[in-house]
């Protein structure tokens, strides 16, 4: 049994503990939820339940097609333990259909169907707003070298195709969707979480949002899109 220690950490969504064990770290996910970098607040009941048992499917479903992630096993039912991971302050975001930013920025109308997934770059940092950055911005700024970003790169890509197609099965759209990545032991790892948090997801007949953007957008009902989500992947996990 795995001993949880000190809190290390305390994030918008997450806490960090130390444990007993070298090198493994406990994560409980919190309810409290923001939006727009912190400017909108809330709480969305169960939400810690639902990210981090969303999660651990998805964690799970990646390793197995490969995929190196930092998941080890839940403990909880809204605890996980993770391998220590140094993350990259370069945010990774995946758009495969025209939503957020994405249609404000470039004049495209929402659910528009991209030919090609995209792939974005965001500096790390609360401070400055998470702003976009490119290669070059990564190098000059030395976040990340060159084959750890092409491996990055390879990597989002290859989640993108693994969960499209899974949540395919399951009636859903993967919209778009951030992703963290860092070194564990020199080696490229996959973080944080998957989850209605940092994906869209909508019904993929209906268009209806399973995701943060309903706290948003105040749409209502984001409880219950968070528990819809987990019920297509087929429900919680046992601890």
């Amino acid at each position: 049994m795995v001993e949880k220690g000190y809190m290390l950490y305390e994030g918008k969504a997450k806490k960090v503990f130390i444990t007993d064990r070298e090198g493994e770290y406990m994560v409980e996910f919190k309810d409290d939820a923001t939006a727009f970098n912190g400017a909108k607040k809330g709480t969305i009941t169960g939400k810690g339940y639902f990210n981090a048992q969303i999660s651990a499917r998805l964690f799970t479903l990646l390793e197995k097609k490969g995929i190196p992630t930092h998941f080890l096993s839940l403990v909880s039912d809204r605890e996980m333990l993770v391998k220590g991971v140094e993350i990259f302050k370069v945010e990774v975001v995946v758009r495969n259909i025209a939503a957020g930013s994405l249609c404000s920025r470039l004049g495209l109308e929402e659910g528009y169907q991209m030919p090609i997934p995209i792939l974005e770059f965001y500096y790390k940092s609360d401070e400055l707003g998470d702003p976009m950055i490119n290669d070059y911005h990564i190098a000059a700024l030395q976040l990340a070298t060159a084959e750890q970003m092409d491996t990055v790169k390879h990597m989002a890509l290859r989640v993108n195709q693994i969960l499209t197609e899974h949540f395919h099965g399951v009636g859903i759209e993967l919209v778009d969707f951030k992703l963290e990545f860092g070194l564990h032991e020199g080696h490229v790892l996959l973080g944080d979480e998957i989850s209605p948090d940092p994906c869209r997801f909508w019904d993929a007949e209906t268009k209806t949002k399973l995701d943060k953007d309903r706290f948003r957008r105040d749409l209502g009902g984001v409880e219950d899109a968070y528990a819809e989500v987990l019920k297509r992947l087929g429900g919680g996990l046992s601890v």
